[in-house]
This record gives structure tokens, C-alpha cells and sequence, in this order.
């Protein structure tokens, strides 16, 4: 595929997804010209501030999100995003409180937050969920539907709001969720332990064992 058709094809069917509806479009050209052949972008989420957006490759985005890259936005390799998460690397709603009707018209309103923001490596991110600017996901977690999300998250951490609004906790990890599927088929352990590491791969098979040998090692 030529460059020029790789640069044309996802305006081209977002505007003939007036017609048929949301589409999903394959592969991604960054604004450094890298270009993500398995990364999947839908046609109907909103992408801002291309610029300073970074999708790796394998990246899932589906319908109806907000991408929000003006202050810097990574998004690694195999992250999925659902539907109708907002992933942010700027909030104005205080500046607007704050300065009413000046705030329009000033370069560099007070309280204005700008903050870089990063989604780790096979994470996956729930519907109606918002990533605050700033945040710094790990890698292979999970942030269930309807969760607020701030500062850092842990890596193979599952996160949630326990309550409406109130920001997200470490309710579990996901080396659990996946040991038995692991243990099952060995023949995943070398495409695990490629993203992941390869203790986190043991951690994932061992669980609690391994934990408590090494536990008793340092006693």
C-alpha cells in the first residue's frame, strides 16, 4: 500500500461512514510517519492532537472515544479501548471556573492542567471510563467500565471505582486471571513472557507459591 493511500484511508471511510455507519479502519501512520499495520482505529471515536499521539502497534480503539493527544498521549502495543472512554492529556474545567468569561481569550488560563499521559502494553480499558491527564497505566491491567482513573497504576493491576466518581482502586491482578489459561497451554508462554518478562510470566504461573519461596528466602 502506497503512502499517499495509507495517509487517505481513514478520512476516506470515516467520511463514507456518514453512509454506512462506524467502521473500524486498519493500520495507523503516527505523526514521526511509523506506521502500525495492526493497529485498528475506529471511525467514529474523536482523535485529538495527532501530533503529539503515539499509537503502537496492535492497538485497538473502538466507537465513540475520545483521544485526547495535545499534550502527549502514548498508547502501547495491544491496548484495547472499548467504547466511550475518554483518555485525556489536558483538563480545563477548573480554568473555566475560575476565569469565567476571560478564559476564552487568554493564552495560558490559570489552572489550565497540561499533562502527558501513558496506557501500558496489553492493558485494556472498560466502557465509560475516564483516564485523567497524567496518568501512567502499567502494562497488562485491566480498568473495568466506569472508572476514574489518576496518578499511577501498578502494572497486571484491576482496577474500579468502588463508588460513582471516586477514583479507581487495585481490586486484583491479572497474572491470576490468567494462570489457568496459561497453565493449560504452554504453547503461549513465549508470546506472554515477549511483552510481560519472563518473571512475570512464573508469577503468572506460579501465583502464590512463588511469592511465598521467595518470601521465605529473604527471611
Amino acid at each position: 500500500m502506497s503512502a499517499l493511500i495509507q495517509r487517505l484511508k481513514h478520512p476516506v471511510v470515516r467520511l463514507l461512514s456518514v453512509f454506512t455507519g462506524p467502521r473500524i479502519v486498519y493500520g495507523w501512520r503516527n505523526a514521526d510517519g511509523t506506521w502500525c499495520e495492526h493497529t485498528r482505529v475506529s471511525t467514529h471515536s474523536c482523535i485529538e492532537g495527532r501530533e503529539k499521539l503515539v499509537l503502537q502497534d496492535h492497538v485497538f480503539i473502538g466507537h465513540f472515544n475520545r483521544i485526547d493527544g495535545s499534550n502527549g498521549l502514548l498508547i502501547e502495543e495491544g491496548v484495547q479501548v472499548t467504547n466511550y472512554a475518554s483518555i485525556l492529556s489536558h483538563s480545563s474545567h477548573q480554568a473555566v471556573r475560575v476565569m469565567g468569561r476571560r478564559y476564552a481569550n487568554d493564552p495560558n488560563p490559570l489552572g489550565y492542567v497540561r499533562k502527558a499521559t501513558r496506557i501500558g502494553a496489553y492493558s485494556f480499558i472498560g466502557p465509560h471510563s475516564v483516564i485523567a491527564p497524567g496518568a501512567q497505566v502499567g502494562k497488562g491491567v485491566i480498568v473495568q467500565g466506569y472508572s476514574f482513573v489518576s496518578g499511577a497504576v501498578p502494572d497486571f493491576a484491576i482496577v474500579a471505582s468502588r463508588e460513582h466518581g471516586r477514583r479507581a482502586e487495585v481490586i486484583g491482578d491479572t497474572r491470576e486471571l490468567d494462570r489457568a489459561l496459561l497453565q493449560r497451554h504452554p504453547e503461549l508462554h513465549a508470546l506472554y513472557a515477549h511483552w510481560a518478562g519472563k518473571d512475570h510470566l512464573r508469577r503468572a504461573l506460579n501465583g502464590g507459591a512463588e511469592a511465598s519461596a521467595t518470601q521465605k528466602g529473604h527471611a
